[in-house]
């Protein structure tokens, strides 16, 4: 794998009261010593414990073991790959922030790993400044969604623990990022979000290809979750400014 230029001062760039205050496990998914050194000493920092995986299987037995706040994740590992890895876990915890590390910039990698329910994609190198910013972006938006435990609408019944949905006691079936497209609604319900608010809160990825990609998800929301998909009740279009949740 390359080498990701992460400077070791940089594990000093924050307020040296951090390191006293744990502020939570982060999980670093990565086979390189050179960065797995650099991430420790990054976050541990910033006052964030820390710990090390450096192959895709036994990163799923350390989340199943006691899952992290937040997880790092390299694309190329051993035994397991970085894909299936992050597919796995968004399966069994789909608001658990995963950000992406990848040594490829390719477009096409980026929206499947966004599909896939990854919360942000970083590609190698990077700054050791933007990847403590988008840990906290991403920790931020967990943390502003887990009041919301569960939500009742016209039927649907929204079980945000349990990750499940169901109408009239059938589960309904949605994707990692359809889910979190659904949580983010509803935790703002009545408010009219932009495309490109959700684009940034939901994916975490502010250059994401195409704002399409919401319309797309709504769509799917509205075909699983509202009676009349062609004239929805619950998940609005406000034309000219974007999307908003009504019960």
């Amino acid at each position: 794998m390359g080498q990701t230029a992460i400077p070791l001062s940089a594990a000093r760039m924050g307020d040296p009261a951090n390191s006293t205050r744990p502020l939570g496990r982060i999980l670093v998914v990565e086979d390189d010593p050179a960065v797995q050194k650099a991430l420790k000493r990054l976050f541990e920092s910033e006052g964030y414990t820390v710990e090390i995986q450096a192959n895709g299987r036994s990163a799923l037995e350390s989340f199943q073991a006691a899952p992290p706040a937040v997880i790092i994740l390299d694309l190329r590992l051993p035994k397991l790959s970085g894909s299936d890895v992050c597919k796995e876990i968004k399966a069994q915890a789909p608001t658990l922030p995963i950000i992406v590390l990848s040594a490829t910039s390719d477009v096409s990698d980026k929206v499947l790993l966004l599909e896939l329910g990854a919360d942000d994609y970083v590609t190698k190198p990077f700054s050791p400044r933007e990847l403590l910013a988008r840990v906290r972006a991403a920790l931020r938006h967990t943390s502003r969604t887990a009041n919301v435990s569960r939500v009742n609408f016209d039927g649907i019944s929204v079980d945000f623990k349990k990750m499940e949905v169901q109408r009239d006691d059938k589960i309904i079936v949605l994707t990692a990022q359809e889910f979190k497209t659904l949580q983010f609604l509803v935790q703002n319900a009545d408010r009219v979000i932009s495309r490109d608010e959700l684009l940034n809160e939901v994916w975490g990825y502010q250059n994401y290809p195409s704002t399409r990609t919401v319309d797309n998800h709504i769509l799917k929301l509205r075909q699983k979750l509202e009676r009349d998909p062609a004239s929805p009740v619950h998940f609005r279009t406000v034309h000219g400014m974007g999307y908003k949740f009504v019960r």
